[in-house]
């Protein structure tokens, strides 16, 4: 269950790195269309006349904020209390936290722009608490193997 809890952490950090990546592609993408005379209004958004290749981007930030990485987290969670670890639930519960915030700051930003600073600030304390867990499952690991080493040296 280490194991299983080291790599759905490290999966929520990547799933983070992801995230910026594909806002950030599909941020470059629009500015494109627009200096290269595309508009951008409410008519055309709303019925998919964005004709620009990056915009797939924004679909993948969507689905993946909203599907995905809240799954892995829950998987996070729930596989926290079967692990052994020491502060593997508070490390999930935090993991868990943090997305449920993250999921409310992007929704509330298309209302509160003011909100996506917020939003980009909460990835990063995201990624941080999702990478502190992982290694935090390597961390005890790698203790255990270390205590398996020093009790047969003790025996022999």
């Amino acid at each position: 269950m280490k194991l299983v809890y080291k790599i759905l952490a490290s999966l929520v950090a990547a799933e983070v790195a992801v995230q910026a990546m594909m806002v950030v592609l599909g941020d470059a993408g629009l500015f494109k269309y627009v200096e290269q005379g595309g508009v951008i209004d409410k008519a055309s958004a709303e019925s998919g006349g964005l004709a620009f290749p990056e915009f797939f981007a924004f679909m993948v930030h969507g689905m993946n904020g909203m599907m995905v990485i809240p799954a892995i987290a829950l998987l996070l969670l729930v596989g926290s209390f079967f692990t052994k670890i020491p502060g593997a639930v508070k490390g999930a519960a935090l993991v868990v936290v943090l997305v449920a915030l993250q999921i409310t700051l992007g929704l509330l930003g298309h209302q509160i722009p003011a909100l996506g600073a917020l939003h980009g600030l909460n990835a990063l304390l995201l990624f941080s608490a999702a990478v502190h867990a992982a290694l935090r499952g390597r961390r005890v690991a790698t203790d255990t193997t270390t205590q398996l080493h020093a009790r047969a040296e003790t025996v022999v």
